[in-house]
């Protein structure tokens, strides 16, 4: 379903993301080769269930985020554009096609660092507990409802609106052992959340 150009739509989860994001996980695997350390389909779109965005948010891990251009460029190629913002730092994004409404976006973060955590846990945690999910869901209801998608500032305001929700289940996704794959795998080092993690909210879906 699409995103209407001038509102923020969510809409009826659809069976036929996760598939989405298969494909388009092929693609980039193509693109960016060993520079992807893994890539995770995440953001309400990953959540079995949830209204979203019909937008696909994927993670991909790389060993290191500096230089952009070393996966920026690969990712230009099969149509992402990089949008510079302050979470350059920890958290590059891209999305495609250039110009709203957005089919993909795609969020870079350094393989076993906090950000990469923190985003799995907050996935995880919502696909185990429907009542989180359902919170989430009504919230972004409500906010899409009150925002418009005719400016960047704008769909910042609706990410900045979930950054508390987001913050209360990641700390407490964190506090119970998820994202528990990764626990399970002993591929993370004992990394605090990066500072601007909580501001950030996830931005995805």
């Amino acid at each position: 379903m699409p995103v209407h150009e001038n509102k923020l739509e969510v809409v009826p989860y659809d069976a036929g993301w996760p598939a989405a994001f298969e494909a388009e996980a092929i693609r980039l695997r193509t693109a960016l080769g060993t520079l992807a350390l893994r890539i995770d389909h995440n953001g309400s779109t990953s959540i079995p269930g949830l209204g979203a965005k019909p937008i696909i948010d994927i993670q991909v891990s790389v060993a290191a985020l500096q230089p952009i251009a070393a996966y920026g460029e690969r990712l230009q190629v099969v149509g992402y554009v990089h949008v510079p913002h302050p979470d350059d730092s920890f958290c590059p994004f891209f999305h495609r096609p250039p110009r709203w409404p957005h089919s993909h976006h795609v969020h870079v973060v350094e393989g076993g660092g906090a950000e990469e955590r923190r985003t799995l846990a907050f996935r995880d945690y919502l696909r185990d507990h429907a009542a989180a999910a359902r919170e989430y869901e009504h919230l972004k209801q409500s906010l899409a409802r009150q925002l418009a998608a005719t400016t960047r500032e704008s769909r910042e305001a609706y990410t900045l609106a979930k950054s508390d929700f987001i913050a209360r289940i990641v700390a407490r996704a964190l506090s119970s052992g998820y994202p528990r794959e990764l626990f399970q795998a002993g591929e993370l080092p004992n990394k605090a959340l990066h500072p601007s993690a909580a501001r950030k909210g996830s931005g995805r879906g």
